[in-house]
């Protein structure tokens, strides 16, 4: 069993930064892919980053490239996700989500894990960025 617990989601204005924090109250993140899915009011959850746990390999959604950086820190049994230049359109519930790999292998090439896909998550952390 794995518990999942956000945090550091808060109010930051155009352009600033902010680290978000996935803590496993239970169990263990080692060796696990971690993810984070943001979710904007009345749109699907969109994949942002993953953390590989196989050699911790990251992975970033396009919108994300080159402002964000996914690491973990398995002494702390943490991941976390720096966010930097941040634009409004990046608000919504951040929530992080543990499983097995970031990708599945299916019909002869890998794809990232939906989130349907993901077996256990948190319960969120709002970040609203102003304009």
């Amino acid at each position: 069993q794995l518990q999942l617990e956000e945090s550091g989601g808060t109010l930051v204005q155009y352009g600033g930064s902010l680290r978000l924090s996935c803590a496993a109250s239970k169990g263990t993140l080692a060796k696990r892919a971690i993810v984070w899915f943001r979710q904007a009011p009345g749109k699907e959850r969109e994949r942002v980053s993953c953390i590989s746990g196989a050699d911790d390999s990251t992975y970033y959604a396009d919108s994300m490239k080159g402002r964000n950086t996914i690491s973990r820190d398995n002494a702390k049994n943490t991941v976390y996700l720096q966010m930097n230049r941040l634009k409004p359109e990046d608000t919504g519930v951040y929530y992080c989500a543990a499983d097995a790999s970031c990708h599945l292998y299916a019909g002869g090439s890998y794809r990232p894990r939906t989130a349907q896909e993901y077996t256990y998550w948190g319960q969120g952390t709002q970040v609203t960025v102003s304009s």
